[in-house]
């Protein structure tokens, strides 16, 4: 399966608006804040973090009672894009490396 980085950026941003981070995913504060490839791989790690801890929490408010099951799914489900997003982009760039040094100089 082959995914742009465009619809992979719009599939990210999509999963941190619905996680309540859309401040940090959205292309435009992305160019301000991030000076760098670095900068913005960073970030997109610190996202995916966060969602995994939303997901956390709302598992344990389901088991207290306080959270609905499909809450619970929908979060899960969100981290697991997130999370498969950071993957492809993480081979996209390993096979642009691979790419680069496969150049005769």
């Amino acid at each position: 399966m082959s995914i742009s980085a465009t619809a992979a950026a719009q599939a990210y941003a999509a999963i941190a608006k619905n996680a309540g981070t859309a401040a940090k995913a959205t292309p435009a504060s992305i160019d301000a804040q991030a000076t760098g490839f670095g900068d913005l791989l960073k970030e997109a790690m610190t996202s995916v973090t966060e969602a995994g801890k939303a997901t956390d929490q709302t598992a344990l408010s389901q088991v207290a009672g306080k959270a609905d099951m499909v809450d619970v799914v929908t979060a899960v489900t969100e981290t697991e894009l997130a999370v498969q997003t950071l993957v492809t982009v993480r081979d996209r760039v390993i096979s642009a490396y691979q790419e680069v040094m496969r150049m005769p100089i």
